[in-house]
Order: C-alpha cells, then structure tokens, then sequence
C-alpha cells in the first residue's frame, strides 16, 4: 500500500494504519524483550543493562535499512519512544537474535495490521472489559513465551497496547499467535548463548520432582514447589483454572472428597494441574482419566504421605488412555539423572524418565525400562 500524497482523502486513515502498525511493532518487540529479560534472568540471575540510548539509536537505525517497508521505518523513527525501542532491538542483538531473521517477519506482521486498520472504515467499540490475560491464557499455549509475558514488568503495557490495537480492528489473537512463534525463536536464540556459560543447578524441587509427574510437561528448572501460587505462575496456571482441576477431581473421586483435599494440597499438586492443562489443551478428556482414581486405590497404602501418593496415582491415570493405565507401581526418581540434564535454567522440555536411575554411566535415563507393578515382565 503506497502512503497517500498530501491532500488525499484517505491520507489521516493511512496515517492511522501506519500508526497501528508501528504499535504491533512495539508490541511483538517488547514481547521479545521480555522474553529476553526472563531467559537472563533464569539463567544468570539478573537481567543484562541496555545499551546506552543515542548508540543504540544509530546502530539500530542501520539494522532497519531495507528491513522494514519504508512508511513503517520512517514513523517508528519519529516514534518519541524510538530510543528506547532501538535499545529492546540491540540488547536482543547483543543476547544472540539475528536481526536480519526477526525483523521482516516483524514487518509482515506489521504490514497485516497496517492493512487491516486501512480496510477497516469505523473502528469498532471494544467488547467487554478487557481481559487481556484470559485472551492471552486462550491464546497462547502454556510455556516461555507466555510466562514471559505475564511475569515481565512491562505486562501492563502490553495489555493497553492490546487494547488500543483491538479498537482500531486489528485481529489481536493472530498478532499475539504470530508473536508468540517469534518469541519461541527469541528463546531459543537467547537460551544458545546463555547456555554456552556456566549456569546454577536446577532447584531442589526440580531435580527431586524429576520423572513420572514431569514427564513432557515443560517444567523450569527453579522449580519452587514451596510457594503454590508462585508454583502455578510458574507452570503458566491462573487461579482460576487451578480451582476448575481441584473441581474436576473431587468429581472424579465422589465420596471420597477428604482424600482428593489430601490430594490438592500436597506439594506436587501443581504439577498434577499442569497435567491436567496440558492435556485439556490437547482436548483431551479428563473426566474419563481422572475416573482410573476410583478403579485402582492401589495408593491407600504405601509409602510417603496420603497426598503424595494420590498426586501420583493422578499422575498415572491422566499419562495412560483411560481404563488402560496399569497397577501404579512406587515412582522412583533418578536425582543424579536430573543433575545429568540439568544444564540450563529455562523451562526443560519433555523429557520421558520413568524408572530409576540407570546403572551404567552412559544410558539416557529415559531409555530405561520399567519394571510393571508385581508383573514380574520387564522390556
């Protein structure tokens, strides 16, 4: 879309898209600063300084030649907030991004968006009150990216620049579903470098947490299963959807709801609900799972504590098809195997321990096989 001449009819609502376009460039890069920030954080404790303003503005004014269409560069050059955003731009540089990768998929984006408001003769009122989390929590799938977000210091921002993208017609769903895919490669961009340094070891709960109940769930290695509500935050669960799986339990287990309180209160339970999460974004049905609690007590006894062992128990029956999980067996967890894997601080991805720690040096401890419940068969 060419920009309009002076005097064009059209040229304040070209304006305006140009406009709109450069806020969801401001958006998707403070997205991934954010995401920036979270990866240093986790990995060395503390956040990297930005650069210093006036160079950053130069350097990345270069970095934007021929990168971005041309009316977009110019009004995000004219920005009053242009330093700062050339300083997101460069610290993503110096973190280890390839500005020459992530920039013109930015600009598609923004040129979307430009094109979206342009076509769009009205703006149209917001519906109801801006809940700009839900939307994210249904938008974004549970992970980095999404934890960043919501956990960055500059979340509120976001939102209002949500808001103001919305009232100007901009499909917002698909700009956070086009950022999100950027900040995954801004994660993995900036974890290769982080990752080249030494790093702290994974938390205690981490590594004590390590096998049947993190098995494919992206679990951080700080894991502080100590604090619930920093627990859930962590593993990207709201309040409320941790209430709706503390729900669905008590109604999988009817008659015996003292004992999926025992359940919901132990310390694992988080990782029990983000099971659960993932599973229902899989549209799988938990009900039907959760149903195996009733058909196999096997953890009324054992040991460990009541809840510990039900947490597990619940473990098993959402990891199995429902009425296929067999007998639940004692969960055995390969410390030294987490150690093992443990050498980055971002979230772990999934990963398929299930037995013991192995007894030769050498064998991946998700390759180990596990022994079936008084079977007597092994693999």
């Amino acid at each position: 879309m060419a920009t309009p001449t002076e005097g064009e009819p059209f040229a304040e609502a070209a304006g305006e898209a140009v406009q709109s376009a450069v806020m969801s460039v401001r958006l998707i890069m403070a997205i991934a600063d954010a995401v920036r920030r979270q990866q240093q954080r986790q990995k060395k404790g503390t956040e990297e300084e930005l650069p210093p303003a006036e160079q950053a503005a130069t350097d990345a004014k270069e970095e934007l030649k021929d990168l971005l269409p041309a009316d977009i560069s110019v009004a995000l050059l004219k920005g009053a907030d242009w330093p700062q955003l050339a300083q997101q731009m460069m610290a993503l540089k110096k973190a280890g991004v390839d500005l020459e990768q992530l920039l013109p998929r930015v600009g598609e984006i923004a040129v979307t968006v430009r094109d979206q408001v342009a076509a769009n003769e009205q703006r149209i009122a917001r519906d109801g009150t801006g809940q700009w989390e839900k939307l994210l929590r249904e938008t974004l799938p549970a992970g980095p990216v999404r934890e960043a977000i919501l956990s960055s210091p500059t979340w509120p921002d976001i939102a209002a620049t949500m808001g103001r993208l919305d009232e100007r017609g901009v499909d917002v769903r698909q700009i956070l579903a086009d950022a999100h895919d950027e900040g995954l490669g801004v994660d993995r961009a900036i974890g290769k470098v982080l990752a080249a340094g030494e790093a702290p070891p994974a938390s205690r709960d981490a590594l004590l947490s390590w096998g049947p109940l993190t098995t494919g769930l992206d679990t951080p290695a700080n894991l502080d299963l100590g604090d619930r509500v920093r627990a859930l935050r962590q593993l990207s669960i709201s309040l409320q959807e941790n209430e709706r799986y503390v729900r669905l339990v008590k109604e999988a287990m009817p008659g015996r709801e003292q004992d999926a309180n025992l359940m919901v209160t132990a310390k694992q339970w988080p990782l029990v609900a983000a099971r659960m999460a993932k599973m229902e974004s899989e549209g799988k049905p938990l009900a039907d799972h959760l149903a195996g609690l009733m058909k196999d007590t096997s953890w009324e006894k054992g040991p460990g504590t009541f809840g510990s062992r039900l947490a597990h128990a619940a473990a098993h029956v959402l990891s199995h098809p429902p009425g296929e999980a067999p007998a639940v067996g004692r969960p055995v967890v390969s410390t030294a195997a987490a150690r093992s894997q443990s050498s980055t601080v971002g979230p772990i991805k999934p990963h398929a321990v299930k037995g013991a720690a192995p007894s030769e040096r050498g064998v991946a401890p998700h390759r180990e096989a596990v022994p079936a419940a008084k079977s007597g068969k092994t693999r």
